[in-house]
């Protein structure tokens, strides 16, 4: 699997079908790979997401939506297997403010495993991925009370 592209079709749709939220602000996911479990998405600028009238800014509720979803879907890649997961802790530096008028991406590792946590870091940027306005550190409760879809179910659209 390791070797294997990630299916980037089938995680947008399972993301967009299955998380209404992130379906809503219009999350999509522009790259991942196995190894490193990595993720990025993209926000778009969106005038509904705007925190400030005067700096047309993206409200930071809509960045950490970002960052959070963006660490979830660098668990799964890690576990490579779908389970439900909740977000246990999600820590959110804002290291500056992303420039208005602008789409946002954020890239999420999941660098640990154990057997009921996993732990992640991810940065949200503008331009340049080496330029981060935003840092995050989030670690998901795996296993939890749920179902995890499958990626049949979403082949299929049976996904909720």
């Amino acid at each position: 699997m390791a070797d294997e592209p990630v299916d980037l079709e089938m995680m947008n749709a399972a993301f967009r079908d299955f998380v209404p939220h992130n379906k809503a602000l219009q999350l999509t996911l522009v790259a991942a790979t196995w190894n490193p479990p990595q993720v990025t998405l993209k926000l778009p600028w969106d005038a509904r997401l705007v925190g400030n009238p005067e700096t047309q800014v993206l409200h930071g509720g809509a960045i950490t939506t970002l960052l959070d979803a963006c660490c979830g879907a660098s668990v799964y890649v890690k576990l490579k297997s779908p389970q439900p997961i909740a977000t246990l802790d999600l820590r959110v530096d804002f290291l500056g403010r992303a420039p208005a008028h602008r789409d946002v991406f954020a890239k999420a590792e999941c660098y640990r495993v154990t057997q009921s946590v996993a732990f992640v870091r991810a940065s949200a940027w503008v331009d340049d991925e080496a330029e981060p306005f935003a840092a995050a550190t989030a670690t998901f409760a795996l296993s939890t009370q749920g179902r995890a879809i499958t990626q049949d179910e979403v082949r299929k659209g049976l996904v909720p």
